[in-house]
C-alpha cells in the first residue's frame, strides 16, 4: 500500500483526495489542525472496506520549527513515504493597502513557506528511495489577477515556480513534481456567494460552469498514479476553461 500525505486534508479539497486514495489502495495521511466530523465519517467508512488506509495526524502547519519533527514521525510510522500532497492553505481575501501586515505574513508563510519546508523533509526519503510523487495545489490565481487576492495569487504562483525547479533537481533521482491549478470550484464556499457573482464567474470560462471538487481530485489522483510516470515539472490547470 503506497503511503501518501495530504495536508490539509480535513475538508474540502483536501478531504476529497483523502476519501479517493482510500477508494483506489493508498494509504491516505490526512494532516490538519483538528479532527472533523466529515474526516471521522471518511475514516470510519474506509474501515468497513479499506482498513487502515486513512489515518489522521494533528499538526498546524503554521508552526514552522516543527516541521522536521513532524517528517520523522511520519517517516517512522508510515515508512516508506511514497507521495506528498502539498494542499493546505489559507484563501484569505483583502485589498494589499488595507491588509494587515500580520494577514500579510501568515498567509506567505502557511501557503509558501511551510509546504517547502515540508517537501524538503519529505522528498529527502524519497530521493533515498528512488521513487515518489509530490503534488503542488497552486491555483489559477498564479497565472490571472483577481482583484483582493494579490497575496493569495503571489504564494500560489511561487508553488508553480518551486514545483518547476524542484522537478528539475529531484528526477535524476526517480521523484516526479507537479501542480494542479483549479479554478473556482462548485463549492461551499461559492455557493455562499452572490448569485450573480457565481453565475458570472461562470460565464467566463469555456464550458460555462464552475469545476467540482471531484474533477480536480481525479486530476490529482491522475498525477500520483503510475500512469503520470512521465509527466513532471507540469502544470495540471482544472477551471472549465476559465483561463482558455
Amino acid at each position: 500500500m503506497r503511503n501518501v500525505i495530504v495536508t490539509g486534508g480535513s475538508r474540502g479539497l483536501g478531504l476529497g483526495v483523502v476519501r479517493r486514495l482510500a477508494a483506489e489502495g493508498y494509504c491516505a495521511i490526512a494532516i490538519a489542525r483538528s479532527m472533523t466530523c466529515e474526516l471521522a465519517s471518511a475514516i470510519e467508512f474506509a474501515e468497513q472496506s479499506h482498513a487502515g488506509s486513512i489515518h489522521f495526524v494533528p499538526f498546524d502547519l503554521a508552526e514552522l520549527e516543527k516541521i522536521p519533527a513532524l517528517v520523522r514521525s511520519l517517516q517512522h510510522d508510515f515508512h516508506p513515504i511514497y507521495g506528498l500532497v502539498n494542499n493546505a492553505a489559507s484563501g484569505s481575501d483583502g485589498a494589499l493597502a488595507m491588509m494587515p501586515n500580520s494577514r500579510i505574513e501568515n498567509l506567505v508563510r502557511l501557503n509558501t513557506v511551510s509546504p517547502i519546508l515540508l517537501t524538503k523533509y519529505v522528498v529527502r526519503h524519497m530521493m533515498a528511495a528512488g521513487n515518489g510523487r509530490i503534488v503542488n495545489v497552486s491555483s489559477i490565481t498564479a497565472f490571472t489577477g483577481y482583484s483582493g487576492l494579490s497575496v493569495y495569487g503571489a504564494t500560489k504562483a511561487a508553488m508553480v515556480g518551486f514545483t518547476r525547479s524542484l522537478a528539475r533537481e529531484v528526477g535524476r533521482m526517480g521523484v516526479n513534481v507537479n501542480a494542479v491549478a483549479p479554478g473556482f470550484m462548485d463549492t461551499e464556499m461559492t455557493r455562499d456567494m452572490d448569485e450573480k457573482l457565481r453565475q458570472q464567474i461562470a460565464r467566463r470560462s469555456a464550458l460555462r460552469r464552475l469545476p467540482c471538487v471531484e474533477e480536480v481530485v481525479h486530476a490529482i489522483e491522475f498525477l500520483l498514479g503510475d500512469k503520470a510516470s512521465s509527466i513532471t515539472g507540469t502544470v495540471l490547470t482544472v477551471d472549465a476553461g476559465t483561463t482558455a
